[in-house]
């Protein structure tokens, strides 16, 4: 009877610490990032404000999908990205693969007052991206306003938005390779905090508890009380 009243003992504890790990773990998933392009120098190019250097930038960063790219600038400087390595060398929006570029801003040159403009600019595609600026026939491009970056998969757009699973095999990087389709959510269009003008640290994102029903714990409950009965 002593041996079976310990080894009861010794199943509770285990189901228990069990159940721990489970509600624990409802902090243990990173969350989206929001980038703010630049940090405190913005987006410009290097004639306006010589110490940008966005590829420098870019460096020890990992982008993933669902992340946001957060450009801060004024109304005289666009923001054009293209996942065509031809475009993104010529600096030329104009004639630029429709399909593959897409200008989030369009700046205006002929404007004597400029003003600030944030450009809140979403990761939706796996693989190579660029972006530049397509003002003056490519001026700013040529003078430091481009960068490239490498998206990951991560934890993948919002699970409720994206039924594909995660890559099996990792792949390295290729100018030349097309970028895989990826199924853009709905509902996905704003990050989470647009006010932001740093980077935002990549936090703990709580689990959502519904993920754990009301069904599941009485099942957990209920198989303990199965047991005990023994």
């Amino acid at each position: 009877m002593e041996q079976r009243s310990n080894s009861l003992g010794l199943v509770f504890y285990i189901l228990s610490c069990l159940l721990l790990l489970l509600l624990s773990f409802a902090g243990s998933v990173e969350a989206y990032k929001n980038y703010t392009v630049g940090d405190s120098l913005g987006w410009y190019d290097n004639l306006l404000k010589p110490n940008v250097n966005y590829q420098k930038w870019v460096a020890g960063k990992n982008f993933s999908l669902g992340d946001f790219l957060i450009f801060n600038t004024d109304n005289n400087h666009s923001v054009v990205q293209t996942y065509n390595v031809n475009t993104y060398k010529r600096c030329d929006y104009y004639n630029a693969e429709e399909k593959e570029t897409t200008e989030w801003s369009a700046a205006d040159p002929s404007s004597t007052s400029p003003h600030p403009v944030s450009v809140a600019v979403p990761l939706l595609k796996l693989g190579i991206t660029y972006f530049f600026s397509g003002d003056y026939d490519g001026e700013q491009c040529q003078h430091g306003q481009h960068f490239k970056i490498n998206v990951t998969y991560g934890q993948g757009l919002p699970i409720q938005d994206d039924p594909s699973p995660p890559p099996t095999t990792t792949t390295t990087p290729d100018d030349d390779q097309p970028t895989p389709d990826t199924v853009i959510p709905s509902n996905f269009n704003h990050p989470q905090d647009q006010s932001s003008t740093t980077d935002v640290t990549k936090e703990s994102a709580s689990i959502p508890l519904s993920l754990f029903t009301t069904t599941h714990f009485n099942a957990f409950f209920i198989f303990l009380a199965f047991i005990s009965s023994f």
